[in-house]
């Protein structure tokens, strides 16, 4: 364990994670052994998706009969929320750093209309990293959204990773990117898709002969992004694309939104 002005690190094992408190609370680093598991840069790392995930369609989005504007930093639309924008400051004993864990906060707050708080909480073992976010307001009920966007290289060593998963169903996405609301059967990649898993996200990577992991959440959403030939991203979500229009989970002040995913992972 260890921690500099910006970033934490959490060792256990051969594991090891750096998060990035001050930009956007992501994951700047996993490596394992030798090996980095994401994307590095800026942009890049695992950052969260809070209070809303992917894009909101036109950057509008209603709570009852209200109307609220969102900046469109993906014009058309506005894409990935704010949290991953934001400075979050730490929730962590000593002793938690010790064992593998940590937890930062921050407040939400404008360009996001409602008064409220976000956790992410990280505990890293040997071969687990399970990652947490909860959304709660000061007062009035919302809509929101929680999940990650990681960028897991997309080869180690010379080997390129296979995507391996069974979804029920993929959301028609139209041609302004959003999900049209029509559930299909699922199409062959490259994708920029949500697909739907009933029984909880269940998505596995495999690096020949280097590292298989594996992504799972109770949530039955899932974009998976592998159009870019530097990354795989498979984002576990509360929520399809422009959830907050179509498919709304209220945070209210006795039932807060809570989100988790577990990746896994063996060496081959």
């Amino acid at each position: 364990m260890s921690r500099s002005e910006e970033n934490v690190r959490l060792t256990v094992g051969a594991a090891e994670l750096t998060v990035d408190p001050v930009h956007g609370c992501r994951i700047s680093s996993l490596r394992i052994g030798s090996t980095e598991l994401l994307r590095q840069g800026d942009r890049y790392g695992c950052f969260p998706m809070v209070p809303w995930c992917g894009r909101t369609g036109y950057g509008q989005f209603r709570n009852g009969d209200e109307l609220h504007e969102l900046p469109l930093n993906s014009p058309p639309h506005a894409i990935h929320g704010t949290g991953r924008d934001t400075s979050w400051h730490p929730a962590y004993t000593a002793a938690d750093l010790a064992e593998g864990r940590a937890a930062f906060y921050y407040d939400l707050a404008k360009p996001w209309p409602y008064e409220g708080r976000v956790t992410q909480t990280f505990e890293l073992t040997e071969d687990t990293l399970t990652l947490g976010l909860a959304v709660e307001t000061y007062g009035d009920s919302f809509p929101a959204q929680a999940g990650w966007h990681p960028w897991f290289l997309r080869t180690l060593d010379g080997r390129d990773a296979e995507l391996s998963f069974d979804a029920a169903w993929q959301e028609e996405r139209g041609g302004d990117h959003l999900p049209t609301g029509r559930r299909i059967d699922p199409q062959p990649g490259p994708w920029d898709d949500c697909f739907g898993m009933p029984d909880g996200v269940d998505v596995k990577l495999t690096w020949p002969e280097r590292l298989e992991l594996t992504v799972k959440s109770r949530s039955e959403w899932v974009v998976v992004y592998d159009e870019q030939d530097e990354a795989v991203c498979v984002e576990p979500q509360s929520g399809p694309p422009n959830g907050l229009n179509t498919a709304p989970r209220l945070v209210t002040p006795i039932d807060p939104l809570e989100m988790t995913t577990t990746w896994s992972w063996t060496r081959l």
